[in-house]
């Protein structure tokens, strides 16, 4: 969204006569330079083509016919949206009356689905490589391990008393806690000696660690795959207390069956888990085979015979690779059941599917809408679902960013005790709300704004109300539900992790605010800034008494800035009563009074934080558009396109009707079209 940031209105008019596919011969097929270049020429190319200039990427020069324009429905998809939520045309030009530009998203969205049906391929979901992340969860649950198998810092919060637990579809009023990437101690827990981790996965920009082209693997970490296996099922912390499938896999024989009976049985049954779908012949007789020649030649025992097939099958491409099916040939088609299978699990539990899952879909049965809600269900009450609230809720909120967060120590000197940082209490509120939300079921749109929240006695006193108890400790934190009364709160918005990680040390920065409400919120990042825009700088004596806004207005002048502040400005700027480390204030320190005015998508006005959220929640169907489309990136590993529009609009309508829920949204998304479709180019990986 939000490349095409200049037509005119007569420009506007081209397009909604041009995009009618009740035209006929007179529609987006129409000779293009008879009707829409000469527009092009008229009222665009200045901006987006002539002598070199392309503003927002788009050379309009560079579309040389209407079929041409046809074949471009990211470009539809950006007009549909710039035009719908009143993005263009800019400020200074004449806008289209409602009435027009509501008649022309129609036919641009009529327009859209002529040209997504006219493409023969679906948007290709890629083969991936599983994160660190899930690696880690997919060992645990193949083998049962009752510790971890290496340290996450990326799993940023901690539960101390099994307070998760979804089968119960409420979250307790009190919740033990801390942040592993925050807070003293974190790191130590059970885990398995001499196993290392390797590198952790980096987030995409904008998007999340899933991103299948982030994903590599190099030949040194191919090797590390290879070594890390090994050492998994070699650690003297790898035994029949811990492993909960010892008995299944690796117990040495205690009847008379053949050997060679038990070893095919117990790998079949762990190849099949461990490459979530039944293991061919050849595969499996070449484990068994190997298994029995260790024993034979006297080389191992069977239960060390059994880890070294295991670490192997740990190493392999089938194991490590999230990939669409079996054919070689490519074409689209509805993924087996499975790989929707593994979808459905390494999207709610970051992990393989559990056995109910693999055998349900062996029956055939997992695509049939009523069995398919049924695990959906099953999986949304099960405590493996804390590992999407472990990797979701960070990522899509971009909470890493409050870890390097320092507010000046003389500005905020409570912010920073005994080394540690307020940060790791401002960090759990916004993912104890989120889990709550998804556990009790609530509206996603309490995201914008709850009436309830969940703080430490730390981060209570920080808002400025009177602490009960202890403050805590840099260990474990004591979290309690809270109602919210004050307009002011509630919702991650507003929360003082997202205030601080998008300020500075001593001011806010209202531009980062914005960009980062643009980019969560509405799923629709703006694009970069000019490489030559100098950043601000501290005032100077002259600009001591401005606002920060007055003081912005400079960069509002620059033809290629107005355009993107026109879209971020207002949402930075509405939190601004927020100061740098999230504290709510009325005044600038030269007593200023500060200005948090504006209007939403230039229809709705607000005057402060409060009523910018409720000018959000009038726009509530964006705001769950963008959040599916969040939810559907991650899950897909890939970036969402045109194409997964007809699924974002069929996520959006199930949701609404069933009254914004979260599991409704879950429900929808998992039955929809992108969900349920693949089209894939990759061959199946290689075995060995």
């Amino acid at each position: 969204m939000g490349v095409f940031r200049h037509p005119s209105p007569l420009l506007l008019l081209v397009f909604f006569i041009a995009a009618s596919p009740s035209l006929g011969e007179t529609g987006l097929r129409d000779p293009y330079g008879t009707r829409i270049a000469p527009f092009f020429r008229e009222h665009c190319v200045r901006c987006h083509g002539e002598d070199g200039n392309v503003k927002g990427k788009v050379d309009l020069l560079s579309i040389d016919t209407g079929r041409h324009l046809a074949q471009r429905p990211d470009l539809i998809r950006d007009l549909i949206d710039s035009i719908d939520y009143q993005e263009m045309p800019p400020e200074d030009e004449p806008a289209p009356e409602d009435s027009e530009r509501e008649e022309m998203v129609a036919l641009l969205r009529a327009a859209l689905d002529e040209s997504l049906a006219s493409r023969s391929e679906a948007p290709r979901t890629p083969i991936r490589r599983m994160t660190r992340f899930q690696y880690h969860s997919a060992v645990k649950d193949l083998f049962g391990l009752t510790v971890e198998v290496f340290s996450l810092p990326e799993r940023m919060c901690r539960e101390y008393d099994d307070y998760f637990q979804p089968a119960t579809g409420r979250m307790p009023d009190k919740v033990k806690v801390g942040s592993r990437p925050l807070g003293k101690s974190q790191l130590i827990e059970k885990r398995l000696g001499g196993v290392a981790a390797f590198p952790q996965d980096l987030r995409a920009e904008h998007g999340f660690d899933t991103r299948a082209d982030h994903l590599t693997l190099s030949p040194l970490l191919m090797e590390s795959f290879l070594r890390l296996g090994k050492s998994i099922v070699e650690s003297h912390d790898f035994h029949p207390g811990t492993v909960r499938e010892w008995d299944t896999y690796f117990a040495a024989p205690e009847n008379d069956e053949s050997l060679d009976e038990i070893a095919r049985r117990r790998l079949d049954d762990l190849l099949t888990r461990a490459f979530r779908r039944p293991v061919e012949d050849a595969i499996l007789d070449r484990y068994t085979n190997h298994v029995l020649s260790l024993v034979a030649d006297g080389r191992s025992t069977f239960t060390e015979a059994m880890k070294e097939a295991a670490a192997a099958a740990l190493a392999s491409p089938r194991f490590l690779y999230l990939y669409d099916g079996t054919a070689n040939e490519p074409g689209e088609d509805p993924v087996d059941d499975f790989v929707l299978a593994s979808r459905l699990s390494f999207f709610l539990w970051g992990s393989i599917p559990d056995r109910e899952l693999l055998a349900v879909a062996e029956k055939g049965e997992l695509r049939e809408p009523l069995t398919l809600s049924r695990q959906v269900d099953r999986m949304l009450r099960d405590d493996r679902l804390k590992r999407f609230c472990d990797s979701f809720p960070a990522q899509w909120l971009q909470l890493e960013r409050i870890v390097t967060s320092e507010p000046d120590r003389e500005a905020f000197p409570s912010f920073y005790f005994a080394k540690y940082r307020t940060s790791m209490d401002m960090m759990l509120e916004p993912l104890l709300l989120f889990e709550t939300i998804l556990v009790e079921n609530r509206p996603v749109i309490e995201l914008i704004d709850s009436d309830f929240t969940y703080r430490s006695e730390r981060l209570r006193s920080w808002y400025g109300q009177e602490a009960e108890g202890k403050l805590g400790g840099p260990v474990t934190l004591q979290f309690r539900r809270l109602p919210v009364t004050d307009p002011r709160e509630g919702g991650v918005i507003t929360t003082a992790a997202v205030m601080t990680m998008t300020s500075g040390p001593l001011r806010t920065h209202p531009i980062t605010r914005g960009a980062w409400v643009a980019t969560a919120i509405f799923n629709d990042p703006p694009e970069p800034p000019p490489a030559d825009v100098p950043p601000l700088e501290e005032p100077d004596h002259a600009e001591e008494n401005l606002t920060l806004r007055e003081r912005f207005a400079a960069h509002r002048e620059r033809a290629d800035c107005a355009g993107c502040h026109e879209q971020i400005d207002p949402l930075g700027f509405a939190l601004e009563h927020y100061g740098p480390a999230g504290q709510w204030r009325e005044v600038y320190e030269n007593g200023r009074q500060i200005d948090a005015s504006g209007t939403l998508f230039r229809t709705h006005t607000f005057t402060d934080a409060a009523s910018f959220k409720q000018a959000i929640l009038a726009e509530k169907d964006r705001f769950v558009r963008g959040f599916a489309a969040h939810l559907l990136s991650y899950a897909l590993g890939r970036e969402v396109e045109a194409a997964d529009s007809p699924s974002l609009d069929t996520i959006v309508d199930a949701t609404s009707s069933g009254e914004y829920r979260f599991h409704s949204l879950i429900h929808a998304l998992t039955q929809c079209e992108a969900f349920l479709r693949t089209r894939s180019t990759n061959p199946t990986p290689d075995h060995r």
